[in-house]
């Protein structure tokens, strides 16, 4: 993909998988290159990323529970995300 914009719709890449640990109370992604322990925010994120929502919704959603929320950011880490082959997109 070439720009990543607001229209864009990513998704988990196959073999990522966003899971709770209970034992350390925080979000944990796997895939095939590793584990990353997400901070709050990039797992509310991935938490949206289905493959049908697109970055606007993402950030409307996520508007509706914390305050400060733009898609400018929100673009940043997915584009970091997507970087690390963790999101691709639709």
């Amino acid at each position: 993909m070439s720009a990543i914009t607001t229209g864009s719709v990513p998704r988990l890449r196959r073999g990522v998988r966003l899971s709770y640990d209970q034992t350390r109370e925080t979000h944990v992604l796997l895939f095939p290159e590793g584990v990353l322990v997400p901070n709050p925010t990039a797992a509310a994120v991935l938490r949206l990323c289905d493959g049908t929502t697109d970055v606007a919704a993402i950030a409307a959603k996520l508007g509706e529970r914390y305050t400060g929320v733009r898609e400018e950011e929100i673009l940043d880490v997915l584009s970091r995300l997507g970087d690390r082959r963790i999101v691709e997109w639709s």
